[in-house]
């Protein structure tokens, strides 16, 4: 089961306010127990909502709007793609970040749709042949 752990924004990742060494040290221990426990797929932090946009859709139109965007509680400041073998063992990983050297004050957990999870038919059959051809590290296709 692939799962995003996702870190809620803050004033100081919304501000583009660099992690201290001692964050990146502890975060960095982290991922490389991630990595080591072989359930690393992915990661990365992201810039402020200022540097960002939203696409929104509406009525067969397209409008562009430019961030930065309000209630932080609500934002993206980063993620990991764990994948792992039950829904326990995700919240395990979780509870391990280092959330009060970092100052994360919550992580959300949400898994993927896996190609499984649909019924059988052409267009399911039309992404696992896409899968093939990505890298291993997209989700989708065929277990790797």
């Amino acid at each position: 089961m692939r799962y995003m752990m996702m870190v809620r924004a803050s004033q100081r990742s919304e501000a583009g306010e660099m992690p201290a060494e001692h964050e990146l040290a502890a975060m960095g221990k982290y991922n490389e127990e991630l990595q080591k426990a072989g359930v690393l797929l992915d990661l990365s932090g992201l810039k402020p909502t200022s540097k960002g946009a939203r696409v929104r859709f509406s009525g067969g139109k397209r409008a562009v709007v430019d961030g930065p965007f309000s209630e932080a509680k609500e934002l993206i400041a980063g993620y990991w793609i764990i994948q792992v073998k039950s829904r326990e063992e995700a919240l395990e990983w979780a509870k391990r970040i280092p959330a009060e050297v970092c100052g994360i004050s919550e992580v959300e957990l949400r898994p993927f749709y896996e190609l499984e999870d649909f019924a059988p038919g052409a267009s399911i059959e039309a992404a696992k042949e896409l899968g093939k051809k990505l890298p291993a590290s997209v989700g989708v296709g065929p277990k790797r």
